[in-house]
């Protein structure tokens, strides 16, 4: 609808979707997908398991299993404790440090936040949890350019924002009383939750319905709605949102809001992760 218009923040990656110069079909390597689901077994970086456990979880057979595991430790991808067990090893972790998340987040969402600003004319925003603020991983803005103060790599409260009340909404019970009892509920609007009480009320209506909003809470005459984005497991690990003046943004539409919202935030999952939405 606005083109050229609208404003990609912090994004110098190319777009996805670029044309292969080659007809031929990549070869398919099914020990690959096989050593992956083996690393995929670990739902955590303490977790030890055995090479049995690790074979039930991948659904591949013992034997073959267990040859694969022998080669990721030869590897150094997992590690071999006592008694037989495994856990994800010093690899992983050098892999880890060398991917910048950003950058992932920004590359497989910017132009599914392009085509999200322009359908709905309202500037989206992706974030992500840290030490109890939300960081502005990416923007796309509306010609307006409403709020016209963001910018990514900035942090906003977690507290009173549609993007920090969805990620707060699915934390583990005790991270989050911790953070609701860790400092005070400064009120920034006269509509800013500051009641512990009713922001644990607000959180868990969050958790029930699967979205957020932002009731010009944050910013006086704006409102944001917000989704949580999941990794291949459904583990949260950023949330989108979309924010505009509050008369642009009206209670009666947010279902259909919502529903665009739910669909970007699958298809940025779907760039992630290839193979876990169909």
């Amino acid at each position: 609808m606005f083109g050229d218009k609208i404003a990609l923040e912090a994004t110098t990656a190319p777009a996805f979707g670029t044309a292969r110069t080659s007809k031929a079909s990549p070869v398919k390597n099914n020990l690959v997908r096989h050593a992956f689901a083996i690393l995929q077994a670990f739902r955590g970086s303490e977790e030890w398991l055995t090479s049995r456990e690790l074979s039930h979880r991948a659904n591949l057979p013992k034997s073959s299993g267990h040859r694969l595991i022998l080669t990721l430790e030869e590897l150094g991808a997992v590690v071999r404790g006592a008694h037989g067990r495994y856990r994800p090893g010093m690899l992983l972790v050098s892999l880890f440090h060398t991917v910048a998340i950003g950058e992932l987040l920004r590359e497989a969402s910017h132009e599914i936040m392009r085509d999200l600003t322009a359908k709905l004319n309202l500037t989206s925003h992706l974030g992500a949890l840290e030490d109890g603020m939300v960081t502005y991983v990416a923007k796309v803005s509306t010609p307006d350019g409403f709020p016209p103060y963001t910018r990514v790599g900035s942090k906003l409260e977690a507290y009173c924002s549609g993007l920090g009340k969805v990620l707060l909404a699915t934390l583990p019970p005790d991270q989050l009383e911790n953070f609701i009892l860790d400092g005070d509920l400064v009120a920034l609007t006269p509509y800013t939750i500051t009641d512990r009480a009713l922001l644990r009320a607000e959180l868990q209506k969050i958790r029930a319905q699967g979205y957020a909003v932002d009731d010009q809470e944050y910013q006086a005459n704006a409102r944001c709605v917000a989704v949580p984005i999941h990794d291949g497991d459904e583990r949260v690990v950023a949330a989108l949102s979309v924010t505009g003046e509050a008369q642009r943004v009206p209670l009666a539409e947010l279902e259909k809001i919502r529903r665009e919202l739910t669909a970007a935030s699958r298809a940025i999952t779907c760039r992630l992760h290839p193979k876990t939405v169909s």
